[in-house]
C-alpha cells in the first residue's frame, strides 16, 4: 500500500449533500487528529459553499466543480458520496490509478463492480473501503470482514432498507402506505422517486455485497428477485396480527449445495417473536448465521447523514492508520429465488358462491395445500378481503396458482402473495 503522509491524512469529499456535510462536520469536531478535510467537490459548487453546512468545511478548504482538481490535489483519500454508476465509477477508477485511496458509500457501484474495483486498488497499492454501503452506521461490513472472517457463514438475512422499515413499521400502527410514503419523502428518508427503496432494488444491492463479504459469493444483482412493498395495505397488518406476525421487507441469501445460492428481497410475514419484528423506524438489522458460532446480530439506524458519516469516517481512520481487511477468495454463484415456505395469500373479491372452492381448486391443481382461511367481519360483500395461508410450498408453485386465481371474474385487485418467514436450523446443519 502506498504510504500516506506522516502525521496528517488529507481528505477530499465528492458530493456535499446530507452525508458529505455530515462527514465534514465530524472531521471538524476536533476529536479525530490526523484527518484533515482539504477539498470539496460538488456541482453548482457556489450554492453549496454558501450553505449553512459549509461552515463545517473550514476556511482553508478548496471548493471546486472540476474533478480534475481533485486528481491534481494533494488529497490522500477521496470520499465518494455522489452515488450511482456514472460518473462515480469512472472517478473512482481514476482516483485509484492516481494512487489515492477511496472510501465510498455507493452500494450500487460496489454491488455491480466491487471485485473489479478492489483489484484495481490492489494493483495500485491503495485501498477501497465501503463500510457505509450497507446499513449506514451499523458496522456490518467491518464486523464481517474482521470479526467473522474465520466463520463458515451459511446464511445472511435481515432488514437492509431503512426507508421500507420506516414505512412498514408506521403502517403497522395503522397509517396508510400513501400517507407514510409522503412523510418519508418529507423527512428525507425516501427519494421523490421511491422505486429503488420500495421495489427492493436498494436492498438487493446491499444483499449482494453482504453475500460477497460474508459468504465469499459473487452474485449478479440482476438475477436476485425482488418484490415491492407498494401493494401492502392496512388490512394485511390486521390479518398478520391474527397469525402472530407483522410485515417487514426481508433480504435473505443462503448457501445451497453446488454453484447456486438462494437470494431474495421481498416483504414477508415475520413472527412477532423474531428480532426482525422488533426493528422499528429506520433501523436496519442483519443476522449472520454461521456453522460454528451460530447467529450474530447487527442492529442500528441505517438511514440518515450522521449514521452514514460515522461509517465513512471510520473507514477514513482505517485507511489513515494502514489497517487492512481480511480478504478471502470469492467465487461466482448462480441465484435462485425459489424456496419452500408457507405463504400468505390475500384476495379482495366481489363475494359470490363458490369463490373459496375455486381458489382451493387452483391451489390444489399445482399441488399447494391450504393451511387456514381468515375472514374478518365488517367488510361489504361487494369488496370483501379475506386471506388463505398455505402449507410450505415452493414460491414458483404459489406464483403459478396466483396467476390463475388473478384471472377469476370475482377478483377486484391482483392477489397479494407474501412468504411467511420460517427459519429452519436443520437446513443450516446440512448446508
Amino acid at each position: 500500500m502506498t504510504a500516506l503522509k506522516p502525521g496528517v491524512t488529507k481528505v477530499a469529499i465528492l458530493g456535499f449533500g446530507t452525508v458529505g456535510s455530515a462527514v465534514a462536520k465530524l472531521l471538524s469536531a476536533g476529536y479525530l487528529p490526523g484527518l484533515q478535510l482539504a477539498l470539496v467537490y460538488n456541482r453548482d459548487v457556489a450554492r453549496k459553499r454558501a450553505s449553512a453546512e459549509a461552515r463545517f468545511a473550514g476556511p482553508d478548504v478548496l471548493w471546486t466543480d472540476h474533478f480534475e482538481d481533485v486528481l491534481r490535489s494533494d488529497a490522500d483519500v477521496i470520499v465518494e458520496l455522489v452515488g450511482g454508476g456514472e460518473p462515480a465509477g469512472t472517478w473512482i477508477e481514476q482516483a485509484l490509478v492516481a494512487g489515492k485511496s477511496v472510501v465510498t458509500a455507493n452500494k450500487q457501484l460496489i454491488a455491480y463492480r466491487g471485485p473489479e474495483l478492489a483489484r484495481l486498488a490492489q494493483a495500485n497499492g491503495v485501498q477501497l473501503l465501503h463500510g457505509a454501503a450497507v446499513a449506514g452506521g451499523v458496522p456490518v461490513i467491518p464486523g464481517m470482514l474482521q470479526g467473522l472472517s474465520g466463520e463458515a457463514v451459511t446464511r445472511v438475512s435481515g432488514i437492509l432498507n431503512g426507508t421500507c422499515n420506516y414505512i412498514l413499521s408506521r403502517m403497522e400502527r395503522g397509517d396508510s402506505y400513501a400517507e407514510v410514503l409522503k412523510d418519508a419523502q418529507r423527512l428525507g428518508y425516501a427519494e421523490s422517486d421511491p422505486t429503488a427503496d420500495v421495489g427492493g432494488f436498494d436492498a438487493r444491492a446491499k444483499l449482494c455485497i453482504l453475500a460477497r463479504v460474508a459468504m465469499h459469493a459473487e452474485l449478479d444483482p440482476e438475477q436476485v428477485p425482488t418484490q415491492s412493498i407498494a401493494a401492502i395495505d392496512a388490512i394485511d397488518f390486521a390479518y398478520a396480527r391474527e397469525l402472530g406476525c407483522t410485515i417487514r421487507q426481508v433480504s435473505k441469501a443462503q448457501q445451497l449445495s453446488g454453484d447456486c445460492m438462494y437470494a431474495r428481497v421481498a416483504p414477508m410475514l415475520v413472527p412477532l417473536d423474531s428480532p426482525m419484528a422488533w426493528s422499528q423506524g429506520t433501523q436496519n438489522m442483519v443476522v449472520s448465521t454461521g456453522r460454528f458460532g451460530g447467529d450474530v446480530v447487527f442492529s442500528g439506524h441505517g438511514a440518515g447523514g450522521n449514521a452514514t458519516a460515522v461509517a465513512v469516517v471510520s473507514d477514513l481512520l482505517a485507511v489513515a492508520q494502514g489497517a487492512r481487511a481480511v480478504t478471502l477468495p470469492v467465487q461466482p454463484k448462480g441465484v435462485t429465488g425459489d424456496s419452500v415456505a408457507p405463504h400468505y395469500l390475500r384476495f379482495i373479491v366481489d363475494d359470490k358462491p363458490g369463490i373459496v372452492s375455486a381458489i382451493s381448486g387452483a391451489l390444489s391443481k399445482v399441488g399447494a395445500n391450504i393451511d387456514s382461511l381468515l375472514q374478518r367481519r365488517g367488510y361489504p360483500k361487494h369488496r370483501l378481503p379475506f386471506v388463505v395461508t398455505t402449507e410450505p410450498t415452493l414460491n414458483s408453485i404459489i406464483a403459478a396458482a396466483v396467476d390463475s386465481i388473478a384471472a377469476m371474474d370475482c377478483m377486484l385487485e391482483p392477489p397479494l402473495a407474501l412468504e411467511m418467514l420460517v427459519v429452519d436450523d436443520k437446513d443450516e446443519e446440512t448446508a
